[in-house]
């Protein structure tokens, strides 16, 4: 059979294969990587760059709950006790009783002054000293007293009297007029005694003196039930135990008002220049990444957070470095998680200081 002919083989030789062809295709993938990736992280960065503008984000957040210590306002063993950590409570819902039985007492010693001050009053108002009697007797007396002077000045004039028996009854009428006078002023202090003041027209300053005890008394017994100052969740109540000894003041648990959560968000300084109350706001949370609410802006914070610690931070002479502080802003929850918010937890929060919607 005759040899295949150089010509047809020629013709049909694929072109990939040509000499010079795979030099070309290197070059070409060399171009390729050479102006491509760069133009591609050109790309990349723009648009890393176009995504933060607008927006100022920071994990430098935690979620806060309105706390409320509460404690006794009278003091005494416990006697009581309705509630316990982790239980929800309303307002005014009890939490725990004190032993009442002193304050008790000391409401009974209070009727009791009551009614020793208004037989103070019925006593004094039927004394002779505030009728007037000892008055009525004193004038008699000097009536009687003037007219034995008259008689013993008459016997002295025609010598039927002795001296003495004249000074005896010029005496007598000044001992009447002295008693006279100590009648009306005993008359005086017993109508001073009843009298009422501006403060509490109308009632005498003794039984006033005493309603207040009792008004006192009825208040400290009042407040031997302790109640919730507001809704919320127990916690603390590690002391809240019967025959616990309650002192005044002192914080017997706290209620977290879980209903009333916001973010504290401790931006910089550096991120503040765009951002008004009412922006929107995204949150998520670390404890759960699925979770994301609304917020917006509340409030921006009064201070820095070294302007309100304990020891705020003085900086020497030529020992001082420049930091950037951070400025605490509240963060509204506008939507209603559908996961216990839990105070403390740490969130990542982001505005969008060109107010669009996230």
């Amino acid at each position: 059979m005759a040899d295949a002919d150089p010509a047809f083989e020629t013709d049909t030789v694929d072109a990939d294969t040509a000499p010079g062809a795979a030099p070309r295709a290197r070059r070409w993938r060399g171009r390729l990587i050479m102006y491509g990736l760069p133009l591609l992280l050109l790309i990349g960065v723009g648009y890393y760059w176009q995504s933060l503008q607008g927006k100022v984000t920071t994990d430098n957040a935690y979620l806060r709950q309105d706390k409320v210590s509460v404690g006794a306002e009278v003091s005494g063993p416990i006697a009581q006790t309705m509630v316990k950590s982790g239980q929800d409570v309303s307002e005014g819902q009890v939490l725990f009783r004190i032993d009442p039985r002193p304050y008790e007492i000391q409401l009974a010693q209070a009727n009791a002054a009551i009614a020793s001050a208004q037989a103070n009053v019925t006593a004094l108002a039927n004394s002779s000293d505030y009728t007037g009697v000892d008055i009525s007797a004193a004038r008699e007396d000097i009536a009687f007293a003037q007219a034995t002077l008259a008689r013993q000045r008459a016997l002295w004039q025609r010598g039927f009297t002795t001296k003495a028996d004249y000074d005896a009854a010029e005496h007598a009428v000044k001992q009447a007029r002295e008693d006279l006078r100590q009648a009306q002023a005993d008359q005086q202090a017993a109508r001073a005694k009843l009298a009422t003041g501006a403060a509490v027209p109308g009632q005498n300053p003794q039984i006033a003196a005493a309603m207040a005890q009792r008004e006192a008394a009825l208040l400290n017994l009042s407040r031997t039930t302790v109640r919730a100052p507001k809704a919320g969740r127990v916690a603390q109540a590690d002391r809240l135990q019967t025959g616990q000894q309650v002192i005044t003041g002192l914080p017997v648990l706290t209620i977290v008002a879980n209903r009333q959560s916001y973010v504290e968000a401790n931006f910089k300084e550096t991120e503040l220049a765009d951002m008004q109350v009412g922006q929107p706001a995204k949150i998520t949370f670390d404890a759960y990444p699925d979770l994301e609410l609304k917020g917006h802006v509340a409030y921006l914070g009064a201070g820095t957070g070294s302007e309100f610690s304990v020891i705020p931070a003085q900086n020497a002479t030529g020992n001082w470095v420049k930091v950037t502080q951070r400025v605490p802003v509240r963060i509204a929850i506008d939507d209603k998680s559908s996961r216990q918010l839990i105070a403390g937890m740490s969130t990542h929060v982001t505005v969008y200081t060109d107010g669009r919607k996230r």
